[in-house]
């Protein structure tokens, strides 16, 4: 599979990737009040759903009641602590030190730290933190690319695999606006430098040392690695908002999208979203014929 990116990536070291997130979590500020408090931890994730409003449905939070839960990549916690208040038993595993701090303090303050289990670990080696046990849903967030060899990931999700597991995986759109966006808007149309410049240019905090990007063909030959048959494929997610307004908590679109009818918008975000929304399942023919 000739992914964008392997021959620049697969050699970063994940200390790299450990130090760029402990230096700046994931949404760290999407907030001005007090870092810690449950109106900051509300402020973050009023501000996150707002922005990317197709994750609540994507990971249909409240269809894992009663059920357990393997979040690879939890970030600052948003995703793990809607799981455990809507009822599921939640284990989540971060590289990022400094992320987990904040969100065993984001569980603490709601009052769910008997629902999540927090774990450090690389989830290229996973199951030397994680001891393989079956989960009803295994949920990875805008994870898996940033980590230098995401087949290795892959490689260890069927050990916690049952049956009728599900798992909901999003990676980044090689075939998307951003990816245009930043080719033009930082790459000035240098198209072999454009490994380089998404890396760079991927998240809020430039300077990013691995992003993957796929196709929806690589995206599902990636899952086909993990044992996995893709059942659902969606691209959704083109960031509208002016920058330099967006910073100081102000959400004004850009004058292209302002006058853009909605239909149009969401149409254009199905065709070049930013965001692969994978749903797969373990492919018991793949498991057979081993």
């Amino acid at each position: 599979m000739n992914v964008s990116g392997t021959d620049l990536f697969e050699k970063m070291p994940v200390s790299a990737v450990k130090k760029y997130w402990d230096d700046r979590p994931c949404n760290i500020r999407h907030s001005t009040k007090e870092v810690g408090t449950r109106e900051y931890f509300e402020e973050v994730r009023q501000r996150k759903y707002f922005v990317e409003p197709h994750i609540p449905d994507f990971a249909e939070f409240e269809r894992w009641r009663g059920k357990k839960v393997l979040e690879i990549g939890c970030g600052i916690g948003t995703g793990s602590i809607d799981f455990a208040q809507h009822g599921a038993q939640v284990t989540a595993v971060d590289l990022s030190e400094n992320s987990l701090n904040l969100a065993r303090k984001r569980a603490q303050v709601f009052g769910l730290e008997d629902r999540i289990r927090f774990v450090q670990a690389d989830a290229e080696r996973l199951s030397e933190f994680v001891a393989p046990e079956p989960f009803d849903l295994i949920y990875s967030f805008g994870v898996i690319h940033h980590t230098p060899h995401p087949e290795r990931v892959m490689a260890q999700l069927p050990q916690y695999f049952k049956p009728d597991t599900t798992v909901k995986i999003m990676v980044y759109n090689r075939w998307s606006w951003k990816v245009l966006w930043i080719l033009l808007r930082y790459g000035k149309g240098q198209f072999w430098k454009l490994d380089q410049l998404i890396a760079e240019n991927s998240e809020a905090q430039t300077g990013c040392p691995v992003t993957y990007v796929y196709s929806r063909d690589e995206a599902r030959t990636l899952l086909q690695a993990g044992g996995l048959r893709t059942t659902e494929v969606k691209a959704d997610h083109i960031f509208a908002y002016r920058i330099p307004d967006y910073v100081k908590y102000r959400y004004v679109r850009v004058w292209y999208f302002r006058w853009m009818p909605k239909w149009l918008f969401h149409s254009l975000e199905r065709l070049a979203g930013w965001h692969l929304c994978l749903t797969a399942v373990p492919d018991r023919k793949a498991a057979a014929g081993q």
